[in-house]
């Protein structure tokens, strides 16, 4: 089962994202989840057991 464990605001951010995580080792995809008049939202997820990892990843990059 694939987890959220990012939201990203734009296109260009989310694949900076994805293509971390990837960079890493981590399988990854990402979806559109709202597309507004001045931005989109995507959910970046990953396999539910690689969640954890990721998440303290991401906040060792800065990211959060």
């Amino acid at each position: 089962m694939w987890t959220t464990v990012y939201v990203a605001s734009g296109k260009e951010w989310a694949i900076e994202v994805e293509n971390k995580l990837i960079a890493e080792g981590f399988l990854v995809k990402k979806e559109l989840v709202e597309l507004g008049d001045e931005e989109e939202i995507y959910e970046i997820l990953v396999p539910e057991l690689e969640a954890s990892d990721v998440q303290v990843l991401l906040y060792e990059l800065g990211i959060i």
